[in-house]
């Protein structure tokens, strides 16, 4: 049996259209402003400066401590989107790169490690999501493992044979003189790690 159509029926699906479409604009607004944020930090921790390494034109920088972050606590879309946003800018001509430089960084001895960016943010992201557990300690060493993987060993597979192939340099060569990035990374997926899960908490303790 069919109902008749009512006004009040036709303005209450107006209102829950309404409200369902006022819901997805926030929701977007939030997405795009989380990351947003997380560019500008992008972009603060290239122009913070440089650590130079001894016969390396790579230096040590915040970025990867920052590329942590993103992937750590932005959903896998909003990671890429705030990772292709800075290469973006710096491909266009702004100097948000490291050293201040811009295009050029892009077929530079550093392009590799650029390139990997958005696969390490991916990768971490979509591993963290994938290995959920509501366990605090193992939520801990799950951040550590796939925070590794992701943004410190998918950028030195990428940074390392095309900072050779770009300078002519031996990839032993490279890679011996990179060995300096494996222990400062180590100590910044620690601290980014140790930093998420804390800020989760209290985020947990305020909503109880």
């Amino acid at each position: 049996m069919n109902l008749p159509f009512t006004p009040r029926r036709s303005e209450k699906a107006a209102s829950s259209l309404s409200v369902t479409t006022q819901t997805a604009h926030r929701g977007m607004v939030s997405h795009i402003a989380r990351s947003a944020l997380f560019t500008a930090l992008l972009i603060a921790s290239a122009v913070v400066g440089t650590i130079p390494l001894p016969g390396n034109p790579v230096g040590i920088t915040l970025q990867t401590f920052v590329l942590m972050l993103i992937a750590l606590c932005l959903t896998p879309s909003e990671a890429a989107g705030s990772v292709i946003a800075y290469l973006t800018i710096g491909a266009v001509g702004f100097p948000v790169f490291s050293g201040g430089m811009s295009t050029l960084a892009l077929i530079g001895p550093s392009a590799g490690y650029l390139y990997a960016f958005v696969p390490a943010v991916l990768l971490t992201s979509l591993l963290k999501q994938r290995l959920h557990t509501s366990r605090e300690g193992m939520a801990l060493l799950r951040d550590i493992a796939v925070c590794f993987l992701g943004c410190v060993v998918v950028p030195l597979l990428s940074g390392i044979p095309v900072q050779a192939l770009l300078t002519g340099t031996p990839i032993s060569t490279v890679a011996t003189v990179s060995l300096p990035f494996i222990v400062n990374d180590c100590v910044k997926v620690l601290v980014a790690c140790a930093l998420v899960r804390a800020g989760s908490g209290i985020a947990e303790r305020l909503h109880r």
